[in-house]
């Protein structure tokens, strides 16, 4: 019997969460999460979570799983989210994986290879350059020497660009050519779906969200998770939103513009989003417009498949 995965990505604000349930509901399966904030606990409103609702409804996995300080990295979500596939297909079940975190897609899809060395002396020098100069001073460097993983990155993913940069020191190689030349053998026929929309009705789309996350609270949640004593420096944190807010509650911008800012950053992650996942091949494209009901998209993917 074929083993097949379904994947659904796409930008920000796209409906993959929507989508992702309707169709979870038609093939009575499970969701796995592939986004690298819902799976901490109480950071719920800045990224969007299922609500409790919609998570009784279809099980999710990679979801509140996590206190905001403790780590986990693509190469955990590879091994932990290809255990939840074969313990899904055991029953009999299709996969759906749901997701705009495109390393994570990347990992699960592909594989990442996670086996050279590490120096620590080198990481002890790059955490001084970062702490000295800031994130993005080490983005700017991996920019020098590995354009092409720069592009793929963000400079708050500093874990990911003093990794980049790492591998590129020990090796000389830079990492996505050494990804690029790793194989990993599994018997599942990922069959990827991507959400595209106008790029004006998206941008309304955010507007409208983070409008509605500050009307449900998005200040109160931040300052709960500092009061329980959460430091500001946790990755968690450093996230679209968090990070914005944050700056407000230290006084260092207005609420208004804290606002502003967290739209400007989303619309630009959400972009870059788009390129990450253009670049992925194999993707069936879906058009979606205004009129577009997750129920109907949910329906086209299974004709398509």
């Amino acid at each position: 019997m074929e083993r097949k995965v379904i994947v659904i990505v796409g930008p920000t604000c796209s409906g993959k969460t929507k989508v992702g349930i309707s169709l979870a509901q038609k093939l009575h399966s499970e969701i796995i999460s592939a986004d690298s904030r819902q799976i901490y606990k109480k950071l719920t409103i800045g990224t969007a979570k299922p609500t409790q609702d919609e998570l009784r409804k279809i099980k999710h996995h990679f979801i509140d799983i996590l206190e905001p300080d403790e780590d986990y990295n693509v190469s955990c979500f590879e091994t932990d989210s290809l255990k939840v596939i074969d313990e899904l297909i055991s029953q009999g079940k299709i996969p759906i994986v749901v997701g705009g975190s495109g390393l994570y897609i990347k990992a699960l899809t592909e594989g990442i290879f996670n086996s050279v060395d590490t120096d620590d002396d080198y990481r002890d020098e790059l955490q001084e350059k970062r702490e000295k100069f800031g994130n993005e001073y080490l983005y700017e460097e991996l920019k020098k020497v590995d354009p092409q993983s720069a592009a793929g990155m963000l400079p708050q993913n500093w874990k990911r660009v003093m990794r980049a940069l790492e591998v590129f020191h020990l090796t000389g190689e830079p990492i996505w050519k050494i990804q690029e030349n790793y194989e990993r053998k599994v018997d599942y026929n990922f069959i990827l779906f991507g959400l595209n929309w106008d790029r004006k009705i998206l941008y309304a789309n955010i507007e409208k969200r983070i409008d509605e996350m500050i009307e449900n609270g998005l200040v109160e949640e931040v300052k709960n998770i500092l009061s329980l004593g959460y430091s500001q420096k946790n990755n968690s944190l450093n996230t679209v939103g968090y990070k914005e807010i944050i700056s407000f509650l230290d006084n260092e911008i207005t609420l208004d513009r804290a606002i502003e800012l967290i739209k400007r950053n989303t619309r630009r992650y959400a972009k870059r989003q788009m390129t990450w996942f253009r670049k992925t091949e194999n993707i069936n494209w879906i058009n979606c417009d205004e009129n577009s009901s997750s129920e109907q998209l949910a329906s086209l993917i299974l004709k398509i498949m």
